[in-house]
């Protein structure tokens, strides 16, 4: 259905991609994935014509729609819900005031019935009351029914934004859906719902997501985009996909370690014809011509390895060394001891100023080394639960609790602790006093290096600033995280060099996120927020 045959785009001097080529059959799922940055959102809107493509080319085949999801979806200035949807729905919405002008002008005359059959015929063709009805069941299960038709687009939050520019879409029918990041912003029940959609479409997607369970549960091949823009395909779902990967990289530490012995060996060779060549040269005398002869010919073959060794060492024979596993030593300093109660509320509410509350009754306790996950819908209040927690926000009744040995420190989401003004180097610096050279060791084991350390933070990507905040505060020597949507905006390599992260660190973390992959391996004990009601369920998530 879809063809991208040698697609390159470039900004100056830049090459974002170059060479991309894959196919996209019908009812194939296919989710591409790589390191933010590497060009995935660029390459999309080429395929969509949104931008265009240096090189290369885009086919589709006859007759074949195409609706795109962009990441951050336009919409006009005066747009309201239903004026947004009736876009999506223009041809449906056509052929239903037809339907209703051609009823109207009934009069029972063969030319006003034909119409009226016409008419019928067009609305029905169109998706008819079934394709109406479609409209609350897509805006239902994306978490948007509440909304007022009439509510004004600008008045959304981003997520909702989000959401609502994918029901268009999927309302829209297309044959081929490009989603960038679709999964951004949606809590788990919309996910599952989304999930439901995508694998009883009956036409093709092409997915950018880094929701490893999402393309689990949904892709049937997945395309690898590397940061040099190349692309490969892996067939089969993530998982297939990771341990391919891990085979592969296992595979290329066995090749690396032969090619390590057989270099040492050649050089070892190398060294002991030299040193015999020098040690016959040295030993011997003008009139024993023979010996020296001897001494140059082994000298020459020392040489001739050497020039062989340095050929293979540039070819492309040679495997790179593997890069050594990400890893934190976290440098906390003295922690409580484990099993002590750090935090506690008692028969905790929050409301919306004087109004109607967002919960009550939330009352449970975090000890040393918990692993807590906070859950629950978008809108629950996940945030204000957690601005209670860590002090931000005081609850409207209730008691909380913090033990003297607690050192607090929150992950926000909107990442305000941090000054867009200074450079990721000061930042650090300004937090513990130390020097370039060490800053830039620990700001390495954040995956900072060279230059990257000298960009101002408002300069840096969200994920990069996800990454600091972490760094920050692990120099505060906090022993109490408190992280809210800690993974967003990281891509896949990042989330899961921060769950090694959290695995490191002895002390608590109390996390909302809407991974659940993350969930399952970090959550111990999980509170939910729902419907005005804060519930502790023990043990970890199924």
């Amino acid at each position: 259905m879809l063809q991208v045959s040698q697609l390159s785009r470039s900004f100056g001097a830049h090459d974002v991609f170059t060479g991309a080529s894959f196919v996209l059959n019908q009812g194939e799922r296919i989710g591409l994935i790589g390191p933010n940055g590497c060009g995935k959102s660029t390459l999309l809107r080429c395929i969509a014509g949104v931008e265009r493509a240096d090189r290369g080319s885009v086919a589709l085949a006859p007759g074949a729609s195409l609706g795109y999801l962009a990441q951050d979806p336009p919409f006009a200035a005066s747009d309201s819900v239903q004026r947004a949807l009736d876009r999506a729905q223009a041809e449906l919405a056509a052929a239903e005031l037809a339907l209703q002008t051609a009823a109207e002008a009934m009069s029972g005359s063969p030319a006003a019935l034909a119409c009226y059959n016409d008419a019928v015929a067009t609305f029905e063709a169109a998706g008819g009351y079934g394709r109406l009805s479609r409209a609350d069941a897509v805006l239902n299960g994306l978490g948007l029914g509440a909304l007022s038709p009439e509510t004004p687009v600008a008045t959304l939050s981003g997520g909702q934004k989000t959401r609502l520019a994918l029901a268009m879409l999927l309302l829209r029918e297309p044959d081929i859906l490009l989603l960038d990041e679709p999964t951004n912003h949606l809590d788990v029940e919309a996910l599952e719902w989304l999930e439901r959609f995508v694998l009883t479409f009956r036409g093709a997607a092409l997915v950018v997501s880094h929701d490893r369970e999402f393309l689990d549960r949904t892709v049937t091949a997945v395309l690898v985009m590397d940061s040099h823009g190349s692309i490969r395909r892996y067939e089969g779902n993530y998982s297939a996909y990771a341990a391919a990967r891990d085979a592969e990289a296992a595979a290329r530490e066995r090749s690396w370690k032969a090619q390590d012995a057989y270099v040492s060996r050649v050089r070892s060779d190398i060294a002991r014809l030299k040193g015999e060549a020098l040690d016959i040269e040295l030993g011997s005398t003008p009139r024993q011509p023979g010996v020296r002869k001897f001494a140059k010919r082994k000298a020459a073959i020392a040489k001739a390895r050497e020039h062989k060794l340095d050929r293979f060492l540039a070819s492309d024979e040679r495997v790179e060394k593997p890069r050594g596993e990400w890893s934190v030593n976290f440098g906390f300093g003295s922690t409580a001891p484990r099993g002590r109660e750090v935090i506690r509320l008692r028969d905790v509410a929050a409301r919306y100023g004087e109004g109607l509350p967002v919960f009550e009754g939330a009352s449970f306790h975090v000890q040393h080394g918990d692993r807590l996950a906070v859950t629950g819908p978008n809108g629950a209040g996940k945030t204000t639960l957690l601005r209670i927690i860590d002090g931000r926000l005081a609850p409207s009744g209730g008691e909380r609790q913090v033990s003297p040995s607690a050192r607090v420190g929150t992950l926000t989401q909107e990442q305000e602790t941090l000054d867009p003004r200074l450079t990721v180097l000061q930042t650090v610096r300004g937090v513990r006093l130390m020097g370039e050279t060490e800053a830039r060791g620990f700001l390495h084991l954040f995956l900072f290096a060279g230059d990257s350390v000298l960009r101002t933070v408002g300069l840096c990507s969200a994920g990069e600033r996800t990454r600091l905040q972490l760094a920050v505060l692990v120099l505060q020597g906090c022993n109490v995280l408190i992280l809210d949507e800690p993974l967003n905006h990281l891509d896949i390599d990042g989330r899961e060099h921060f769950e090694q992260a959290l695995a490191a660190f002895e002390g608590t973390v109390i996390a909302v996120a809407h991974d659940r992959r993350f969930l399952r391996s970090f959550a111990r004990r999980v509170v939910e927020v729902r419907d005005g009601r804060v519930t502790l369920h023990e043990g970890a998530i199924p």
